[in-house]
């Protein structure tokens, strides 16, 4: 428990991948992604109940080497490239309230997918949460200035315009730009009932929602994103374990 809140621990590691074959387990340091994820989780005393949800046997076997229970396998209409994060953790949520006959106050999201996530990180997000009771806390980083929204354009047929054609045109250098910030993926600590009552099918953020910020993370999507994330790695530690004990 953390100060007195059960925590959950959701893993959402789906089998199908568009754009990586079997990402999920893919190896960075010769850790399957899943299994970094399983790993720093492992380690967060805290956290009470400790879960992934996937539709792949396999992924759910390999989970379980790194300290994840599978006391379900994600059901297929929940399986798609178009299910938003919201009600793969809704129902992993009453799934496991159901199976452990508890009752959860925070949830959080570990994607796979941001290996470069810290325990530091972990452990802000949720005491962020506990202290302002928020609907949910996210990781987030700032934004370059080079891909500002302001400096966007849209593309239709050989047309080229503005993204945000109210403000575009008017930017003239960066010091009329504020700063902007995007989600990484690191960490989502979401307020029990702010999820069950959330009826967006995306990212849980409500009106009363707040941030982590961190240094800039990979997302991976796409092949070389595993080559830069271990040689990152590779460059600060000597290992996964050692690399996700170090302070943020």
């Amino acid at each position: 428990m953390f100060r007195n809140k059960t925590i959950l621990a959701v893993v959402p590691a789906r089998g199908g991948s568009k754009g990586v074959l079997k990402k999920n387990i893919r190896e960075i340091l010769g850790i399957p992604i899943v299994g970094i994820a399983g790993m720093l989780i492992s380690q967060i005393e805290c956290i009470d109940y400790r879960v992934v949800s996937t539709d792949d046997p396999e992924i759910a076997s390999i989970a379980t080497q790194f300290g994840l229970e599978v006391p379900f396998l994600r059901p297929e209409e929940l399986s798609g490239d178009r299910i938003g994060d919201v009600h793969v953790l809704q129902h992993a949520l009453e799934t496991v309230e159901k199976l452990k006959n508890v009752t959860i106050d925070i949830v959080l999201m570990i994607q796979p997918t941001s290996p470069m996530r810290k325990i530091s990180h972990v452990m802000d997000c949720l005491s962020k949460q506990y202290d302002g009771d928020y609907d949910s806390v996210i990781t987030v980083s700032e934004t370059d200035l080079k891909f500002h929204p302001y400096k966007q354009f849209e593309i239709s047929n050989e047309n080229l315009s503005w993204f945000d054609k109210q403000n575009g045109d008017k930017i003239v250098g960066r010091q009329d730009l504020t700063k902007t910030y995007h989600k990484n993926g690191a960490c989502y600590a979401i307020n029990r009932n702010f999820l069950l009552d959330c009826e967006k099918e995306a990212t849980p953020i409500g009106e009363k929602s707040s941030y982590v910020i961190t240094e800039d993370m990979i997302s991976i999507d796409k092949e070389e994103d595993f080559q830069r994330v271990e040689k990152i790695i590779n460059s600060i530690s000597k290992s996964i374990n050692e690399f996700i004990r170090t302070s943020a």
